[in-house]
């Protein structure tokens, strides 16, 4: 017989944030080779950039508030609730969708105003995370 003492209970939680770490590290190593952000374009140096600084701020924060929300607060669905967990899923895929979709074909002549657009969706989507986080 196995008897599950309170070390044990907590040795699952301490290894639960360990692998959340983990997880987040790897992520943020997958983008980062991904993206390139030291490679930049020549003609559009400063579009480019900030898309893809913007894009590596924004993951950070969002890993970090999934990482809270599901190993410290009990999980995402406690935390975004109803509408704010809808709102959530658009601002988890909206900043993705860009980023992978930036070297399409219809987007190659308008890529500077798509870079700056996207800048803004990144910035916003990471604000609406930590608004609906914290508040």
């Amino acid at each position: 017989m196995i008897v599950i003492t309170s070390d044990m209970a907590n040795f699952k939680d301490i290894l639960n944030h360990i692998l959340g770490a983990v997880f987040i590290v790897i992520i943020f190593a997958l983008a980062y080779a991904y993206l390139k952000p030291h490679r930049l374009h020549k003609r559009r140096l400063v579009s480019t950039l900030l898309l893809k600084v913007s894009y590596m701020v924004y993951l950070s924060v969002l890993l970090i508030i999934v990482y809270l929300a599901s190993l410290v607060k009990g999980g995402l669905g406690t935390v975004f609730h109803g509408v704010e967990f809808f709102a959530f899923l658009i601002v988890l895929f909206a900043p993705n969708i860009g980023i992978f979709a930036r070297k399409l074909g219809p987007f190659s002549k308008k890529r500077e105003n798509y870079n700056y657009f996207f800048t803004v969706v990144n910035l916003i989507s990471m604000l609406a995370i930590l608004v609906m986080y914290f508040v």
